[in-house]
């Protein structure tokens, strides 16, 4: 018999072309009056804070900013934009910008109104009460930050990624405008696109995978495969954008269920001690992994080929597998994303170090479909060189 299957999601979504202009009666339904921004020097960069400002001006609503946001964040950051929130005195938070201003926000609403140390909410469940009335809105369609309950910090110390796993990181509402995402370089576009590829294949591959999860990762593995050249050759194409956006929402509802795998617990490693782009690092490591794991569940794997809709009718189920790594391989090609270790400066002699990182990413080894050790993390390492 099966155990019991239990989804949870964001409770209110806001999609559309244009929607940010709503965020104002959205604010209203919190019962919130004053809010914190949080967000990075890029974006600010790019005129869509200053637009999210006006809007909250238009509606009467006191705002503060916090925009020292960076890749990879540092547990130490949040501290500082707690600091702000508590000055301002704000009563709610809205996360603008990629999944790093997204996670922050997150751990900033609960650190609103909880007082343990973010350092103690590292794991499963540690934190201890709802937070803040929160608000994302995701500018790239990658993280899926806005439908998830979990949050990555650098531990700069450890040189490993960290995560905060808990029902009160769901935010109050997502707010989806692709209007937002229309600037995004070619470069970034697909990396978090890969980004988002991947949270769907690894839902669906999952070992507690569900069937609401299957429905969810399905529809994001078809529409994020699909779109995802039209959006990178032209980012203009407001009708990829949406669909590229819709396509993170829903693997982000399917991974925060049914859990990532390998591909990630792979990427934690590189991405804190070589910085290297979260997206760019799962895509490097992605089909190395995929090899590995082909044989844990052949079926799906296989499956996943013909959600690609390649033709797969004749083929064996290894064939089957097989086609579906090799268009990633192929689509990783096209997408120009970096394929190879070396080029961001690992050499052979840091693989043992890295391997043994990965092998504390435990949360996520339990979902893999296969069962990965040590010799094997050292193996996959070495073909992504």
């Amino acid at each position: 018999m099966k155990p019991q299957e239990i989804f949870n999601t964001t409770p209110r979504f806001v999609i559309g072309n244009g929607c940010l202009s709503s965020i104002g009666s959205e604010i209203d339904r919190l019962k919130a009056t004053s809010v914190l921004i949080v967000t990075d020097p890029g974006l600010v960069n790019t005129g869509i804070v200053d637009r999210l400002e006006d809007i909250l001006r238009q509606s009467g609503i006191i705002f503060s900013r916090f925009d020292k946001v960076v890749a990879d964040p540092p547990f130490e950051l949040v501290d500082e934009a707690v600091a702000q929130l508590r000055q301002a005195g704000s009563q709610a938070v809205i996360g603008i910008g990629g999944g790093s201003s997204l996670d922050i926000a997150k751990v900033v609403s609960v650190m609103g109104t909880n007082t343990s140390p973010v350092t103690s909410m590292f794991g499963i469940d540690q934190v201890d009460k709802p937070g803040l009335p929160l608000i994302l809105v995701p500018t790239t369609a990658g993280t899926g930050s806005e439908v998830t309950p979990i949050v990555i910090l650098s531990d700069p110390y450890e040189k490993l990624k960290k995560g905060i796993v808990s029902p009160y990181l769901y935010p109050s509402c997502a707010l989806l405008d692709p209007e937002l995402t229309v600037g995004l370089p070619a470069a970034v576009t697909a990396a978090t696109g890969m980004d988002a590829l991947i949270h769907a294949i690894e839902a669906y591959t999952s070992k507690n995978a569900t069937f609401i999860s299957d429905i969810l990762a399905k529809e994001a593995i078809r529409l994020l495969y699909v779109n995802i050249r039209k959006a990178v050759a032209d980012g203009s194409n407001i009708e990829a954008r949406d669909l590229m956006l819709r396509g993170s929402l829903l693997a982000g509802m399917a991974f925060a269920n049914a859990g990532v795998t390998a591909v990630h617990a792979f990427a934690y490693p590189i991405g804190a001690e070589f910085h290297i782009p979260h997206g760019v690092a799962n895509t490097i490591m992605l089909v190395p992994v995929m090899r590995f794991n082909m044989i844990g569940n052949l079926e799906r794997f296989a499956a996943i080929g013909d959600m690609f809709g390649l033709p797969t009718e004749c083929m064996s189920l290894r064939e089957a597998a097989q086609s579906a790594i090799d268009a990633m391989d192929e689509l990783s090609d096209d997408l120009r994303v970096p394929r190879n270790l070396r080029d961001f400066g690992i050499k052979e002699t840091d693989i043992p170090n890295l391997a043994a990182g990965v092998m504390k990413v435990t949360r996520l080894l339990a979902n893999n479909p296969r069962k990965l050790e040590l010799s094997d993390a050292n193996a996959i390492y070495r073909e992504a060189l």
